[in-house]
């Protein structure tokens, strides 16, 4: 398999870029491949014309492209015009980028609430029959805080260290497994332990910053956000500061949220009447009203 970040602009001096790529692709004949690259089409019926793919990749679709939740139809405005070959879905569990004018020139968010990692991941299960695979998307994209797993320190982009050192986000690598495991095989995988996935935004919108808000800071709100596997029914709580709440959740997977206004570190509990359960206060786990500067990158925690 050969995928491509862009590359539809590439002619190198030929009528067009379908023609470079297929000049590449038959360069490789003694290793066969299967080209599913993501090229970036303001429209995408222009897919038709690009018949050296064995199929695409919308690399946007991984986010929503507004102030609303992630969606499906991003994937199927591509599906549509590949006729037939493969489409590649992207999945995505955050995304927030805060370089000055003086280096890259990035300062925005997508809207990452309302579960968007757990949500997304549900609408590419629901459609699997019409998707040949999904990417995890990013492995090391540190700088726009979309990174799956560990911080490697030798490889973060530079000038990213204020908004991204301390935010590993190892944390999502299980609730990645299990969601993988229910889009290869079409069930969801049994829940062997009890087990809370929780992020949030650690700074709300006051920060003394002089690079200002980033760019629809305002489609986001103050939430811890939660994601629960449970073997069996129980009550879970989670608090923060003087907020806090409790739900009777059944078995399987859950999704629950708790609104945060004050200075506060998160803990939270599951506890069932025949007093099996657990209570998970991950350290430095914390949000902050009056931060140095805007950071909305997640952080992330999950209980062992």
């Amino acid at each position: 398999v050969i995928s491509t970040f862009s590359g539809e602009q590439c002619t190198f001096g030929t009528a067009n870029s379908n023609d470079v790529w297929r000049s590449f692709i038959d360069s490789t004949e003694a290793e066969p491949c299967f080209f599913i690259p993501a090229f970036f089409f303001n429209n995408p019926s222009t897919l038709e014309d690009y018949t050296v793919m064995d199929g695409g990749f919308n690399w946007n679709a991984a986010w929503p492209a507004g102030d609303f939740d992630v969606n499906f139809d991003p994937d199927e405005s591509w599906i549509r015009p590949l006729g037939g070959r493969a489409y590649m879905a992207g999945v995505s569990p955050w995304f927030f980028t805060h370089y000055s004018p003086d280096s890259y020139n990035k300062n925005f968010i997508y809207l990452c609430d309302n579960w968007m990692f757990a949500q997304h991941w549900e609408l590419l299960i629901a459609n699997r029959d019409r998707i040949v695979m999904v990417q995890g998307m990013t492995w090391n994209d540190w700088g726009e805080s979309h990174h799956l797993g560990p911080l490697i320190q030798d490889e973060k982009e530079p000038e990213s260290q204020a908004w991204v050192d301390g935010f590993d986000h190892t944390a999502w690598l299980d609730l990645f497994a299990y969601y993988a495991q229910a889009f290869k095989t079409g069930d969801y995988p049994a829940i062997g332990r009890d087990r809370i996935f929780l992020c949030l935004y650690p700074t709300n919108t006051n920060a003394n910053d002089s690079l200002g808000r980033p760019a629809n800071w305002q489609w986001t709100c103050d939430f811890l956000w939660a994601v629960v596997l449970l073997t069996d029914p129980a009550t879970v709580m989670l608090q923060c500061g003087p907020n806090q709440g409790s739900w009777d959740v059944p078995s399987g997977l859950s999704k629950l949220k708790l609104p945060l206004t004050v200075n506060c570190s998160v803990t939270a509990s599951v506890r069932r009447a025949d007093g099996s359960g657990m209570d998970f206060s991950p350290a430095g786990f914390t949000f902050s009203t009056t931060p140095p500067s805007y950071n909305f990158n997640a952080f992330v925690a999950a209980s062992p």
